[in-house]
């Protein structure tokens, strides 16, 4: 099973705005989590030397469920989201990786 990230870049105005569209958000991620698709997900917090954001993990076989997920989610139809991309990620460490790499010995 590949992972892959659905990256965020949110809108200035998203915190004031998010709250309109945050459950039908919140049960769309969900939804995504019980299918098995959405492993985590969530808010990267503005600061000094970032604009926030938010990311989201997936896995699968392609990346087909975050690009849906991102097409569904009011916060991208409702233009609180700038821009979107998905990214594989090539996981090497845990329990769930999907390529294990170990030290040799």
């Amino acid at each position: 099973m590949n992972h892959y990230l659905l990256i965020y870049d949110t809108a200035p105005d998203y915190l004031e705005r998010r709250g309109e569209f945050r459950a039908e958000h919140l049960a769309l991620g969900w939804a995504a989590h019980a299918r098995g698709e959405m492993l985590l997900g969530g808010a990267l917090p503005a600061g000094a030397d970032a604009a926030g954001g938010a990311v989201f993990v997936f896995q699968g076989d392609s990346p087909a469920s975050a690009e849906a997920f991102a097409q569904a989610d009011p916060y991208v139809r409702n233009g609180l989201i700038l821009r979107w991309r998905v990214r594989p990620w090539l996981t090497v460490i845990g329990e769930g990786a999907a390529s294990p790499v170990r030290p040799s010995a």
